[in-house]
């Protein structure tokens, strides 16, 4: 699929754009290049490969999930304005 540079002053106007000639011209050629590219990749013959869910076989190295940081609710909330039932309470801002 090659485009032509009406193809690029309609995407230019559809997307609010604009270019020079010379801007018009360089997209032009790197959406062509971009799209020779997805051509020669849809036509590699993928029989029998099978897709991945994740580019690495190996799982992937987590670490411990352990608690690092104290507790400081209690200082939290001293300085909190209201509390209600442990909770923050805040002003109502959406009718």
């Amino acid at each position: 699929m090659a485009l032509t540079l009406a193809d690029v002053d309609k995407i230019a106007s559809l997307s609010r754009l604009f270019l020079s000639d010379e801007e018009k011209q360089s997209t032009l050629t790197q959406l062509n290049n971009i799209f020779d590219l997805i051509a020669q990749m849809q036509s590699v013959n993928t029989d029998g490969v099978e897709p991945l869910s994740h580019p690495h076989e190996y799982p992937q190295r987590l670490r411990e999930d352990v608690v690092t940081e104290p507790n400081r609710r209690e200082e939290y909330q001293a300085i909190a304005p209201q509390l209600g039932e442990n909770l923050y309470l805040v002003p109502k801002v959406i009718e």
